[in-house]
């Protein structure tokens, strides 16, 4: 459909009348997704004490959640074209209120763990679904990125905010709320997406890839589970190995088998496309520069500078607003206008100067002149950069494939931030235990020791973050070539479909 151009671009004449108040919809439910990927991190010590979770087993509440995300989505993405996005998406909202439930009622850590997972395999459904609604409903090209600009918001401000609302929960109230508050948001996303959402029926008549589901969920579960191993087994430890090992051979095949199924999980053309390829690619780059920031700084903040788990979460509000800002006053306006690696580029560059800022940071820093501004610049470049990659990727998919290539999106965002937080915990946690173990040689001194070590090992990782973001701007730079959208044209033109 062509909207015409006279100074303001005009909207499709069979566009919804009520798709903004859809969006609040789907913002809904992508908020509660996102959320729930870090609100729970500080009320994890609380949770521990509570049921008793062993140190070494605490990393399940994180990790149970985060496997069966970025495991399922390609599947949650291939449901959601197979059955109808508006039918997954309620689905997904249903079971994964369900989940909170059984989570914050929990009696055990397995009970707990379990209840996690459940989450973990509802929000595969969810996000993908919410992700490919929101595509199928915004043509124009003006609407489309404003639509986005706020979706991308929440994508990255949503892993933020739930710092500030679980410190407050936890707080005033206790751990249990961090899952039980998921209830209220999804029984009012269901009711909205009832009255509001409109799609097109599912492809009924299709064929799902059993073949393609056991390799590709079993190769991503496998790459995640063996990046949350890492950090206490150790990167050599034969487990690990394995993992790694047998996740790049089910990856493989997982990849020659889409070449020639007869109806694939992953159509290899939504990749085969030099811009979306791009753009997912720095979505992973950026998230795992992300995820890392965010676990130091917590623990920067908690542990070395004695914050409260509330006032931990409030000291992130500033980024909250950056990423805010970047997304849907500069990206959401500019976009339209330029071509997205126009964005991208500088967004990554900002927030790498962040992450640099960072790595200066000692035991006794000041929060107001020497965390605060690095917080600002990795919000403005993160907002700068996720909203563009969200648009770009999804834009010009046939509407058969929108749902998967939404969850190939999404896949890459997750996966990103179990590497993320993996790998550069694993460097911090090397690098603090040697520093101590090479400067303990006064016992009357060892608290001052150990907390130089803590921050030396963040800062290390840290600078491994920051080369992480400048590798992300050089992809964005070279592969993400796609011009501003224009005004006299169809936002969206289906890529072809493979020849049989």
């Amino acid at each position: 459909m062509s909207g015409t151009w006279s100074g303001e671009p005009a909207a499709p004449t069979d566009a919804d009348p009520r798709r903004w108040w859809g969006l609040v919809v789907i913002a809904l439910a992508q908020l509660m997704v996102v959320l729930d990927a870090t609100i729970v991190n500080i009320a994890l010590p609380s949770a521990q004490r509570d049921l008793g979770m062993s140190d070494g087993n605490r990393q399940w509440v994180i990790t149970a959640y985060t496997l069966a995300f970025g495991g399922l989505l390609l599947l949650g993405g291939r449901v959601a074209d197979l059955v109808g996005r508006k039918r997954t998406f309620v689905i997904g909202l249903i079971g994964f209120a369900a989940a909170s439930a059984l989570g914050g009622a929990a009696t055990t850590p397995a009970m707990l763990f379990g209840a996690r997972a459940l989450q973990g395999v509802f929000a595969a459904l969810l996000a993908p679904s919410a992700l490919s609604l929101l595509s199928t409903t915004f043509s124009d090209p003006r609407e489309r990125a404003k639509a986005f600009g706020i979706y991308g918001t929440l994508a990255a401000s949503g892993a933020a905010a739930g710092f500030i609302v679980g410190g407050v929960l936890t707080e005033y109230l206790n751990w249990r709320w961090c899952l039980y508050v998921n209830i209220p948001f999804a029984v009012a996303a269901v009711i909205g997406a009832y009255t509001l959402l409109r799609d097109r029926p599912g492809h009924g008549d299709a064929r799902l890839d059993v073949p393609g589901v056991l390799l590709g969920c079993g190769g991503l579960v496998a790459l995640v589970y063996g990046f949350g191993e890492a950090q206490p087994r150790g990167w050599s430890d034969p487990l690990v190995l394995a993992l790694f090992a047998g996740s790049v051979v089910l990856l493989a095949a997982f990849v020659w088998w889409q070449t020639r199924a007869p109806m694939p999980l992953l159509p290899l053309h939504i990749i085969r496309d030099r811009n979306r390829a791009g753009c997912m690619v720095t979505m992973m780059l950026a998230v795992i520069g992300m995820f890392g920031m965010f676990l130091f700084m917590t623990y920067y903040l908690q542990v070395v500078l004695a914050y409260s788990p509330l006032t931990t979460g409030l000291a992130f509000l500033p980024m909250t607003a950056s990423i805010l800002t970047g997304s849907t006053q500069i990206s959401a306006r500019l976009l339209p206008r330029v071509g997205p690696r126009m964005l991208m580029v500088p967004g990554m560059l900002l927030a790498c100067g962040g992450m640099v800022i960072l790595t200066q940071m000692t035991v006794d820093s000041a929060y107001a002149s020497e965390i605060l501004p690095a917080l600002i610049l990795m919000g403005l470049g993160m907002g700068l950069t996720f909203m563009p990659v969200f648009s770009t990727a999804t834009a010009g998919v046939a509407p058969r494939d929108s749902g998967v290539t939404s969850a190939t999106v999404n896949t890459s965002q997750q996966i990103g931030g179990s590497i993320g937080t993996a790998l550069l915990n694993t460097i911090a946690t090397g690098t603090s235990a040697s520093y101590i173990a090479s400067h303990l040689t006064d016992p009357n001194r060892r608290a001052q020791v150990v907390r130089e070590g803590i921050v030396h090992g963040y800062t290390v990782a840290i600078w491994v973050a920051a080369g992480i973001m400048l590798l992300a701007a050089l992809v964005a730079g070279l592969m993400v070539t796609a011009k501003a959208p224009r005004h006299d044209a169809p936002a969206d033109e289906p890529v072809p479909e493979p020849v049989a």
